[in-house]
């Protein structure tokens, strides 16, 4: 845009893109910058210095209530982080199939504070648990209802059809307002039940969920 100078028919829009390319033009007229006067939303008209100074105050207040939200987000991870690491020493303790099954659901309940859960294991039950959080089929094709999610490598955030929460569930399935679901490898599936509608929700992140089924998975293959 060339420089500007009088002529008829000059608009404020041309001002005003003619100071964003020259910020230091009210530097170079001191007289200007005093006679300027900036609209409030609320009382009297301010300086320019004033209103920059409390633009500043609105930017900085900003600025640290993302820092404050950044450092929650952080301090909550490094929270789960932990979890998961204490979760993946109790598998890797476990010595047999049983324990490894029983140890895992007790620290979801336990470190998780999960309300709900359920494994299903494609395999034969006689070294396993008789438990209600326990299911037992012989492949993906027992279950017509999850051939869908079975096909994707992702987990599943949200609420799930009745069928599938009476399938995982039971008795249970009336309680739990949302869901995680996740697939355990090719050896089963993991279901997380919340009395929370907004615990699991399509929009979570799915990290951590994604660790837990993987620490899962290998510590089932020692048994096969």
């Amino acid at each position: 845009m060339p420089e500007l100078s009088l002529k008829a028919g000059l608009e404020a829009m041309d001002v005003a893109e003619y100071l964003r390319r020259h910020p230091n033009f009210l530097k170079d007229f001191p007289d200007l910058a005093q006679e300027l006067v900036i609209p409030r939303e609320h009382g009297p008209a301010a300086s320019l210095t004033a209103y920059q100074l409390e633009a500043l105050r609105a930017r900085n207040q900003e600025l640290n209530e993302r820092l404050a939200d950044l450092i929650s987000v952080a301090t909550d991870n490094e929270q789960l982080m932990v979890r998961v690491h204490s979760l993946n020493v109790t598998l890797l303790r476990a010595n047999t199939l049983e324990e490894t099954c029983r140890s895992f659901v007790a620290a979801l309940n336990e470190d998780f504070g999960t309300d709900s859960v359920c494994l299903m294991l494609f395999r034969e039950g006689a070294d396993l648990p008789r438990a209600e959080w326990l299911l037992l089929a012989q492949d993906k094709a027992a279950l017509p209802e999850f051939a869908e999610f079975l096909a994707r490598n992702e987990p599943l955030c949200g609420r799930l059809a009745q069928e599938k929460l009476d399938r995982l569930f039971g008795d249970r399935a009336s309680r739990v307002q949302s869901c995680a679901l996740l697939k355990i490898g090719e050896r089963g599936l993991l279901a997380i039940g919340s009395e929370d509608i907004n615990r699991f929700h399509p929009g979570i992140g799915t990290i951590f969920l994604k660790l837990i089924a993987q620490a899962l998975d290998a510590a089932l293959a020692r048994f096969d």
